[in-house]
C-alpha cells in the first residue's frame, strides 16, 4: 500500500487489485506520471470542459461518476489529471494556488493537508457551503468542520468531504478461538468496549494461551494511531498552537502503545512494508486497527486462505484514519460550474455509489441510510455488516482539531518514537524523547 514512511499515514497512495466486489480501498496509486484520464470522446462538442486534479486513482472516475454526470449534463465534459503520490501532488497544488495559475477547476486535498489549506488558502477557494445542492446537515459534523476555515479566516467551507476512514478492529477468529477467547464479533467487541486499556488486557489474556509466533497486534504504531485518532484534541489546540507535548491524550496513547510492545504483544512489524503484508498471509498477528478502506487490502494480502478466518468488530472507541476533500479554486476557468460538480460528486447518493464500487466510506452521514451502505456486508470477513459497523464508528468520531503539520507530528511519533520502542526495545520515555527531538527539528524548518 504505502511504500515508505512518508506515505504511510495517508489514504491516497494505497494500491490493491481485488476488484469492486471485495471493496477496493480509495486512493490507489498506479501511474507514476501526471496525465489526463478519461473524459468525453475527442470529437465531443461540449460547451464547457471541467478539469479535476487528483492524486492516485482517486476513485471518482473509476466508479463511473464522471460519466454519469456528463450523461445528465450534456453541455459538460470532464477531464481528470492524476499525479501518483500526494507528496508530489500537494506541493504543486500549493504552488499553483500561490501563483493563481495551472489549477484544475476542482482539486482534491488529502485530510492531512486540509488544515493548512483552510488556514492559508481559504481566500483563494470557493465557499462550497453555499454551492447549489449542498446541505450541511447531510454531512458528519466533524468532517464538515475539517473543511471549514476559522472565523478569523472568513469561516467559509472550502472543502467538501469525499470519504473518511472510520476504524474497527479486524481480527483472526481462529487465533482467538485457539487462545480461548470468543470469536463472535459482538462478543469480541464487548471485550474492549469503551476503553483502549481493555484492548491491552485482552491482548494479555490472548498471549497467555496463544501459540508461539502469534502476536496479538501487528505493531505498536498501529495501536498508537488508532488511539490518537479517537481524541478530540491531539497535536494542536483550537487557536492553532502545537500542544502535543503537554496533551495527556497524546502521551497517554504513546505510553499505551508502548505497553503493547513491552508486554510482548506486538509482531513488531512496520505497516505497509512487505514483511507486514506477509504477516497477513502467515497469520502472524491476531488483530489490527483497520479503517473501512483497509478491508480490501487485508483480503488481497491474506489471500483466499484467510476467507472466513478474518472478521471485524467495533473498536474500543470511535476513531478515524484517512479521507479526502474536493476544493474549487477561484482562479479556475469555470468556478461556478465546478462548484456544482463538486457538490454533486460529494452528495450522499454519489458517496454511496463510491462506497459500493470502491470501498470509500462516505463522509455524508445521510448516505448511511441508503441500501448500498446500510445493507453492505463483506463476505470475506464472514459476512460482517460493514455498513453498520463503520457507520456507527463514523458517527461517534469527535470533532477533531486538525493542524497544518499533523502529518509531520504523527509520522515522527510513529516512525522515530514508536519504532524505537517496538523494534529496538527502547523504553517509552526514550522513544518519546527521540520523537520530540525529531518533531522539533522538523517544525523549525
Amino acid at each position: 500500500m504505502r511504500a515508505h514512511a512518508r506515505a504511510r499515514r495517508t489514504l491516497a497512495t494505497a494500491v490493491t487489485a481485488v476488484g469492486a466486489a471485495t471493496l477496493l480501498l480509495a486512493g490507489c496509486a498506479q501511474d507514476p506520471a501526471e496525465k489526463p484520464q478519461g473524459g468525453a470522446p475527442a470529437g465531443d462538442k461540449a460547451k464547457t470542459t471541467l478539469t479535476v486534479g487528483v492524486f492516485g486513482a482517486f476513485g471518482l472516475q473509476e466508479a463511473g461518476l464522471y460519466d454519469e454526470y456528463m450523461a445528465q449534463n450534456p453541455g459538460i465534459r470532464i477531464e481528470q489529471t492524476s499525479i501518483e503520490r500526494n507528496e508530489n501532488y500537494y506541493p504543486q497544488l500549493l504552488t499553483h494556488l500561490g501563483t493563481g495559475s495551472g489549477l484544475a477547476d476542482i482539486q482534491a486535498v488529502e485530510v492531512n493537508n486540509i488544515a493548512e489549506i483552510t488556514a492559508t488558502q481559504a481566500d483563494k477557494l470557493v465557499d462550497l457551503g453555499k454551492a447549489p445542492g449542498v446541505d450541511k446537515a447531510a454531512y458528519l459534523p466533524w468532517k464538515w468542520a475539517q473543511g471549514t476555515a476559522s472565523a478569523a479566516k472568513g469561516g467559509a467551507t472550502v472543502g467538501l468531504g469525499t470519504d473518511i476512514g472510520p476504524q474497527g478492529i479486524c481480527y483472526r477468529k481462529d487465533l482467538f478461538e485457539a487462545a480461548g477467547l470468543p470469536s463472535d464479533r459482538a462478543a469480541v467487541g464487548a471485550l474492549w468496549a469503551g476503553d483502549w486499556n481493555k484492548y491491552l488486557e485482552t491482548g494479555k489474556a490472548y498471549k497467555a494461551k496463544a501459540g508461539a509466533g502469534k502476536a496479538f497486534v501487528d505493531s505498536a504504531s498501529g495501536v498508537m494511531a488508532a488511539v490518537t485518532g479517537s481524541s478530540a484534541q491531539r497535536f494542536y489546540d483550537e487557536q492553532g498552537k502545537v500542544v502535543y507535548k503537554a496533551n495527556p491524550a497524546v502521551r497517554g496513547a504513546f505510553d499505551l502503545a508502548a505497553s503493547f510492545a513491552g508486554e510482548g504483544l506486538s509482531a513488531k512489524l512496520q505497516q505497509f512494508t512487505p514483511a507486514w503484508d506477509q504477516g497477513f498471509a502467515n497469520g502472524s498477528f491476531a488483530t489490527v486497527s483497520c479503517p473501512a478502506w483497509m478491508l480490501g487490502y487485508i483480503q488481497d494480502k491474506a489471500g483466499p486462505a484467510g476467507k472466513d478466518k478474518w472478521d471485524v468488530a467495533q473498536a474500543p472507541k470511535p476513531s478515524n484514519w484517512g479521507g479526502s476533500f474536493l476544493v474549487v479554486p477561484k482562479a479556475g476557468k469555470h468556478a461556478e460550474e465546478a462548484a456544482k460538480l463538486a457538490a454533486w460528486l460529494t452528495a450522499p447518493a454519489q458517496q454511496a455509489k463510491l462506497f459500493e464500487k470502491r470501498g470509500s466510506f462516505p463522509s455524508a452521514s445521510a448516505a448511511y441510510k441508503l441500501p448500498a451502505v446500510s445493507g453492505a456486508k463483506h463476505e470475506y470477513f464472514g459476512g460482517a455488516p460493514i455498513g453498520e459497523i463503520f457507520a456507527k464508528a463514523a458517527e461517534g468520531v469527535p470533532v477533531t482539531v486538525v493542524g497544518p503539520k499533523d502529518l509531520v507530528i504523527s509520522q515522527n511519533l510513529a516512525d522515530i518514537g514508536m519504532l524505537q520502542v517496538d523494534q529496538k526495545g527502547r523504553s517509552a520515555q526514550e522513544g518519546w524523547e527521540a520523537a520530540v527531538k525529531a518533531i522539533d527539528n522538523a517544525l523549525d524548518q
